[in-house]
């Protein structure tokens, strides 16, 4: 009965290792994968070419480029002769309301922030791409924009650093 059992285990084992084997093998970052000729990166200082934001808004960008691309790539950053190069400004900060109330006042008000992003990759110029990236979160109407900006700018940039990753991961 004991070899019966190790048996079916050891079988149980051994099927459990392949699976695991072959997911791993088979996966890859939202459908794209690395081109392996790709080792820098350069996420050049954005500007801002927008009224208004907090003045270390740039800087937050920035900062949030250069993480997501570490944290997800085996991409290197550097000053020098990059594979792949970011640049750009904050072109929009703006807010507006929306959905009015019966007193035609805004029920909610929505900060909307645009990114225009020149991206050069310097193994394959027909990946290179001038566009504008944007995004935006509302707030009560009821809130000042000096209350909320902590928290919106962060998941504002947080959509826009995704999609600029899955436009360019998606050209790899």
């Amino acid at each position: 009965m004991t070899l019966k059992k190790n048996k079916h285990y050891s079988s149980f084992l051994l099927l459990l290792i392949l699976a695991s084997q072959t997911l791993t093998g088979c996966y890859s970052f939202r459908g794209a994968s690395l081109d392996p000729n790709l080792k820098t990166l350069q996420v050049q200082n954005f500007v801002m070419q927008a009224a208004g934001g907090p003045a270390n808004l740039t800087l937050t960008f920035n900062e949030k480029m250069k993480e997501y691309f570490q944290r997800n790539t085996s991409l290197k950053m550097t000053n020098f002769n990059p594979d792949l190069m970011f640049e750009g400004s904050i072109v929009g900060y703006e807010v507006e309301a929306k959905a009015p109330t019966s007193s035609d006042k805004g029920g909610l008000n929505r900060l909307t922030i645009r990114v225009q992003v020149k991206f050069t990759n310097a193994k394959d110029e027909n990946k290179n791409f001038d566009q504008e990236f944007s995004f935006y979160q509302d707030f009560p109407q009821n809130q000042t924009l000096s209350t909320v900006e902590k928290d919106l700018i962060p998941k504002i940039f947080d959509q826009i650093v995704l999609d600029i990753f899955n436009k360019t991961a998606g050209e790899w």
